[in-house]
């Protein structure tokens, strides 16, 4: 009985084939229209100034009361 050895390649070659046949129609996609131009009413920077006053007068409360705590005899 002799044994029969099925060879990859030409699956292989038909395999690329299929794949170059399918790759212009994926490249050939539609234009996408261009993003709005970004608007900002300044809230979003008054709240951004307003989050950095919390940490400073976070960090300086924590400082003051440290530093009262080890001048405390």
């Amino acid at each position: 009985m002799g044994v029969s050895r099925v060879s990859l390649v030409p699956v292989l070659r038909a395999l690329v084939v299929v794949g170059m046949t399918a790759l212009p129609a994926a490249v050939q996609a539609q234009p996408s229209t261009p993003a709005p131009a970004p608007t900002s009413d300044g809230t979003s920077i008054d709240q951004g100034i307003a989050y950095v006053l919390m940490v400073v007068a976070l960090a300086l409360t924590y400082l003051i009361h440290a530093a009262d705590l080890c001048f405390t005899f």
